[in-house]
């Protein structure tokens, strides 16, 4: 049985935590047993340019997961230059706010801030729990909030900018998107005690998480963006398309990694992950890169030719205990001069991966998240 879950708010936080006495280590082979030690706190290089001039043209920052419900996050997007990011561009990936209020003076300080923001929804976007914000379902809270990014100048549709194509994808997951083998012999909760979508979310009767309905209906959403993606294609030399969920299993920590093992039945869309490659190529290309959100995991990492990036503020709390840099190095400038710029450094999970093979059958319980569990 799981202790203090009812500490744990939701799913997300319930089940993406890192190990809270390790941290990032250098580049170099990552043992399991290393990570039960404790290291030194993460220490990132600048990446931000400190005056506007420092680059040529303009640059694209990528950031998700902003929370703008939590005071101290608002604070934090408030706090970014007003005058650093005029000619440059933002990449939204979803759960900007859970109210309609916040989610618009949220999205009205950053679009006076950058040039161009971009924003694809993610799922606390869609929660309708809050009177001020009634709807029939989370199907009109959207059209709301496309609505409110129609008349702030917020881009929602793919844009060609001066040779690089950037190509907002709406995705939802499913549950069939988890393909790695389960953890036995402990009760894990339901995915409805876990994750507040079952409950926060309202839907039309013919629409589900629990199936791949939900996810078929957002992906649909993208073939009325064919054509304006067909001349990105055609036209752009490179191009940086985002999400707010997971397109692939191996963007996320094993279960046995996991607070929540069954987090992945409720982050990703195979169909996600088809709509990307259709548009990058089945084996991407040096200039193809997908941003996405939703587990709040920063990464960065390059599987087949394309080069996936997470950039997540998360809760407070999150920032508090997990060792991955504070909130100063974001967002992340994925995009300068012309190009895409290097790989992130230090990025716990990616890095883990990219020096250790990934072992699902492996059902050992990681001892951080053994301990809160008995065995049945």
């Amino acid at each position: 049985m799981l202790r203090e879950l009812g500490s744990l708010p939701c799913c997300l936080s319930l089940s993406q935590q890192q190990p809270s006495r390790s941290n990032y280590l250098p580049r170099r082979a990552i043992a399991l047993r290393d990570i039960r030690k404790p290291r030194n706190r993460i220490t990132r290089p600048q990446i931000l340019p400190s005056t506007f001039g420092d680059s040529f043209g303009f640059r694209v920052f990528v950031v998700s997961d902003l929370h703008s419900d939590y005071p101290e996050n608002l604070k934090w997007v408030k706090s970014l230059s007003c005058k650093r990011h005029k000619r440059d561009i933002l990449l939204v990936a979803g759960d900007v706010a859970e109210t309609c209020n916040n989610f618009f003076s949220t999205m009205s300080l950053l679009k006076e801030r950058f040039q161009h923001v971009f924003f694809v929804p993610g799922n606390h976007d869609l929660w309708c729990r809050w009177e001020q914000d009634y709807c029939l379902d989370s199907l009109e809270k959207l059209n709301k909030l496309l609505d409110a990014c129609r008349q702030l100048g917020v881009e929602t549709k793919p844009m060609a900018i001066e040779g690089l194509g950037i190509i907002p994808l709406f995705s939802w997951y499913h549950e069939s998107f988890d393909r790695e083998q389960d953890i036995t012999g402990i009760r894990i909760p339901s995915l409805e005690m876990a994750c507040k979508d079952f409950r926060a979310c309202k839907w039309p009767q013919e629409l589900s998480s629990r199936d791949t309905s939900l996810a078929l209906y957002f992906d649909a959403m993208n073939e009325e963006n064919e054509d304006e993606i067909m001349v990105i294609q055609k036209t752009c030399c490179q191009v940086i398309t985002f999400s707010h969920f997971v397109p692939r299993q191996e963007l996320c920590p094993e279960k046995r990694m996991l607070f929540y093992p069954n987090l992945p039945k409720v982050i990703g869309s195979d169909y996600l992950e088809a709509r990307i490659r259709s548009i990058h190529g089945t084996k991407g290309n040096a200039s193809a890169c997908h941003v996405f959100g939703h587990t709040h995991f920063c990464w960065d990492a390059m599987l087949d030719g394309i080069r996936y990036v997470q950039a997540p503020l998360a809760y407070p709390r999150e920032r508090k205990r997990r060792m991955n840099g504070g909130e100063a190095w974001l967002p992340f400038c994925i995009y300068s001069d012309g190009n895409l710029t290097d790989r992130l450094s230090p990025c716990y999970w990616s890095d883990y991966y990219a020096a250790n093979p990934r072992a699902p059958h492996n059902t050992e319980l990681a001892p951080w998240v053994a301990r809160f569990y008995n065995r049945l």
